[in-house]
Formats: C-alpha cells, structure tokens, sequence
C-alpha cells in the first residue's frame, strides 16, 4: 500500500446487546397483536409488512456485529478496502457518551450517496491523533445522534 498510515484501528459496527428469551417473546406478542389488528382493519398489507418487520427485527438483534478495520490515510479514511476520500467529507463531529460508557464515535457526514452518514468507533485509537488529521482536512460541525439512532438505542441495538 502506498498510501501513508497515519492511524489503525479496528472496532465494531455496534455494541451488541445479547436479547434475553423475554425481549424475543414481547416482539412475537406485539408483532401478532399488530398483524391482527392490521386484518381485523382490512389491511392486510400492512399486516405482511408488520411480520416481515418482526422478523428482520429479530435475526438483526440475534446477529453478531461485524469487526471493521479503520485506517486513517493522508487522503482519507479506509473502512476495510472501501476508501472515503476527505475531499467527499462534508463535515465531522466527534460525539461523546454522556456516561462514558461506550467509546467515543467520529460521526462523518459524506456526499456519498450509499453512505452519508458514517459512525465510526474510537476504541483503540488515540483520538488527539484523528481529531488533529481530520481538522486539516474537513469542516468541524457539530452533529447529533439521529433519530434512528435514539430509536436503536432505546431498542437495545
């Protein structure tokens, strides 16, 4: 590789929360009182699409995280083999966990279509060292955890 490695870590896409017996039971209930409702209302669409919901629902919870590997590169950012140059960075932000609990995440919003938002973990890396890079490269913003992301937290993903 010629690139010049600037830094090199590795982490998980997300923190796995192992779902008790319980968690699945509750998804099971609410997913069938929903698809009968949805019958009973005549909506049989929505009744499908409920149940397929539930079903994704539950093999993303049962499922492992993958293990990335993240290198920080004069012209950008290498997750594995895909490289996100900083020219197609729009800003960054680096949000911390309020009780220190979960490592801190570099949130990179991109002009990449398939991926505009990125969440990066900062385990293992000392994070001066990305934060300096990144500043000479990309607009510092403030960013805020999503929606999306409030609603996976609060599911335990």
């Amino acid at each position: 590789m010629a690139a010049n490695v600037i830094a090199e870590w590795e982490g998980h896409e997300y923190e796995h929360d192992p779902k008790s017996a319980d968690w699945y039971w509750a998804l099971g209930i609410i997913a069938v009182a929903g698809t009968i409702a949805s019958i009973l209302f005549g909506n049989t669409l929505f009744a499908v699409l409920i149940l397929v919901a539930a079903i994704a629902i539950g093999l993303h919870a049962a499922k492992q995280p993958p293990l990335h590997r993240f290198q920080l590169i004069e012209t950008g950012l290498m997750i594995g083999d895909v490289l996100f140059p900083f020219n197609q960075m729009i800003s960054f932000s680096i949000l911390q966990d309020a009780a220190e609990q979960y490592p801190p995440l570099l949130s990179i919003k991109t002009a990449s279509w398939h991926a505009p938002h990125l969440m990066i973990p900062l385990d293992g890396v000392d994070e001066s060292t990305v934060l300096a890079h990144f500043l000479n490269h990309v607009d510092e913003e403030e960013h805020q955890h999503t929606l999306a992301d409030l609603v996976a937290a609060w599911l335990g993903f």
